[in-house]
């Protein structure tokens, strides 16, 4: 049971009850997730189970949404359940122009989080600071925004466009919804959001709680392997006695240890480490030494016997 499972997370809970349900089902008592959602969000979860926890830290960090934003309001979260602070009608506005303000968050731009986030702050979570009613100045942060498209736009009192956003990690949805606001001088609000994608788990294989409930009882769950997981991680097989050597934390050379013919080193700083008969080991990087190039182990994720 030392895999991935990607969960389509359900509305109405926080990533960390995902988890807490997903140990009680599989009866694990290690389970991690790669990625907080909003309790009112839903789509890709991705929940690392037994070592793989280990694991999280090397998936990918690309992330994909399908996301409603609302112009005319702005409220206390930035999306629809927190207070409203204000509500406005919205007339005369066009696609033109919400499609060129978007514009404007394509690219590496800087972002302020939201209020309530869980962003740590003198030592505690915004949200926390926030339901206390303290006031603080919330750090900007650089985040990638790598596409923004418009998928519909819908005319009315307040107005909705829902847009596909492909971004980077740390990536607050929220925000690109309430600055929008700022910027076409509306108000704007997160209506509604599905994580599409996430760590390269998509939406479409994705399972739910009755699904997994039903792979459960019928003994056909398989968690996802960690190779499937770290796919775009270069890999490297290392020859039986380099193997041992590497498991138990040495350093060894790394040109002189390898199989030859499964070399696949060239793009990527963390290597998967693989034993000759095809077992996954862990994690590995290489550093310069006196005495040439070394392999060194980040994560050790299976011994070989």
């Amino acid at each position: 049971m030392d895999g991935f499972l990607n969960l389509n997370k359900p509305a109405g809970i926080t990533s960390h009850d995902c988890v807490a349900k997903v140990r009680r089902l599989l009866r694990l008592k290690r389970v991690g997730h790669g990625g907080t959602l909003d309790p009112a969000a839903t789509g890709v979860l991705p929940i690392a189970l037994g070592k793989a926890t280990r694991l999280l830290q090397f998936l990918r960090q690309d992330k994909a949404y399908w996301a409603t934003i609302r112009l005319g309001m702005s409220t206390t979260t930035d999306d629809l359940e927190g207070e409203t602070i204000a509500a406005n009608a919205v007339t005369g506005l066009t696609i033109e122009e919400v499609a060129a303000a978007l514009q404007q968050f394509q690219g590496t731009i800087e972002q302020v989080p939201p209020n309530y986030s869980a962003i740590h702050v003198q030592g505690k979570r915004l949200y926390e600071l926030a339901r206390a009613g303290e006031k603080v100045e919330v750090p900007t942060r650089v985040v990638e925004i790598y596409q923004i498209e418009i998928l519909s736009w819908r005319l009315g009192e307040f107005p909705e466009v829902d847009v596909a956003i492909a971004c980077g990690s740390g990536t607050y949805i929220r925000s690109i919804a309430r600055d929008l606001g700022i910027v076409l001088n509306t108000g704007g609000v997160l209506a509604s959001l599905i994580r599409t994608s996430s760590c390269g788990f998509q939406l479409a294989d994705s399972l739910n709680f009755e699904q997994l409930e039903t792979q459960r009882q019928q003994g056909t769950f398989h968690p996802i392997p960690p190779a499937s997981a770290l796919a775009h991680l270069a890999v490297v097989t290392l020859a039986v006695p380099f193997a041992q050597r590497w498991c138990q934390g040495q350093k060894i050379n790394y040109h002189n240890s390898l199989v030859p013919g499964k070399e696949n080193n060239n793009s990527t700083s963390a290597l998967q480490v693989y034993h000759e008969d095809s077992r996954f080991l862990g994690i590995g990087k290489l550093v310069n030494s006196d005495d040439g190039e070394l392999l060194i182990p980040q994560m050790v994720f299976e011994s070989p016997q």
